[in-house]
């Protein structure tokens, strides 16, 4: 299935909060003459560049099928996913590096106009994350969105907590103390993310699909004396497709049978595309592609 269209909504909607962040975070850390503020607005720029990716992507995927593109554009979510995710770890762990570089000479944090800034993002990139919470359950570009909007609302939140506690304590090793711990969690829960993409763009089985289960199921069909060249992949984030020739000595079994085959696959494995070809010899052993070594 396609992302809901009400998601079109809560990505104008995530763009234009973050886009104002973005300048008032770079406005308010040049007055107050933060480079904490300045290097986190850098940071939330890339976030709403890559939103903004998110966003197109979501649209292409709703493109029709054409000559050229004949599954249309889905694969493009799964390239913003990746792309997402690799960005996420790219920019998280260079905030990483910062934080150790500055660790043996602090720099001062900017008191109250930092907090309250920071709060500022905490609601901000809060907000947003929450806008595609549900989304990213089904589908991995958006749970990219909601990944990069959690991770920059952690570290607001943490950069708020430093700035309260170096305010009345004046421990300015705390606040790239803090942006580790925070990068780390960050990068903890993005690896997943970052390596489901690089798997559906390599046009590996989906995760929760087991092949040798769906295997069982079209061998256990009536009439089915062998299944071969089963292949299973990802169309987008959120769509399944599969191939697999059906060895029928008995002869063709009709539509009927195929679109029940079909109901069955998209019911129990979530596969919404399945294309499957009836071959009436004994065995496979007629068909060039029945060796598994064969694609």
């Amino acid at each position: 299935m396609h992302a809901p269209a009400s998601f079109g909504k809560a990505f104008a909607v995530g763009f234009v909060l973050n886009v104002a962040f973005v300048i008032a975070e770079w406005v308010f850390g040049a007055t107050a003459h933060s480079l904490a503020l300045l290097a986190d607005a850098v940071h939330n720029l890339g976030d709403v560049l890559s939103l903004l990716l998110a966003w197109v992507a979501a649209g292409l995927a709703r493109r029709p099928p054409s000559e050229r593109f004949t599954y249309g554009l889905r694969g493009s979510s799964i390239l913003a996913a990746l792309l997402n995710a690799g960005a996420l770890v790219l920019v998280t762990g260079g905030l990483g590096w910062e934080a150790v570089r500055r660790l043996p000479n602090p720099e001062a944090v900017q008191g109250t106009t930092v907090i309250v800034v920071a709060l500022a993002g905490v609601f901000v990139n809060g907000f947003t994350a929450w806008l595609f919470m549900r989304g990213g359950k089904q589908d991995l570009n958006m749970r990219a969105v909601y990944l990069h909007m959690a991770g920059d609302a952690a570290v607001s939140l943490a950069v708020a907590a430093a700035g309260g506690v170096v305010l009345f304590t004046g421990w300015y090793w705390l606040d790239p103390a803090l942006t580790l711990v925070v990068s780390a969690v960050v990068l903890w829960s993005s690896w997943d993310l970052l390596r489901q993409s690089v798997r559906l763009a390599l046009q590996a089985v989906p995760a929760g699909i087991d092949t040798a289960h769906v295997r069982e199921v079209l061998a256990a069909l009536p009439g089915v004396a062998e299944v071969h060249d089963l292949h299973i992949w990802a169309m987008s984030t959120s769509e399944n497709a599969l191939t697999a020739h059906l060895v029928m000595p008995a002869g063709h079994p009709g539509d009927v049978f195929l679109r029940q085959v079909c109901a069955q696959l998209d019911e129990r494995f979530g596969i919404h595309h399945a294309t499957l070809q009836i071959e009436v010899a004994s065995s496979g052993a007629a068909c060039a592609l029945a060796p598994d070594h064969v694609v």
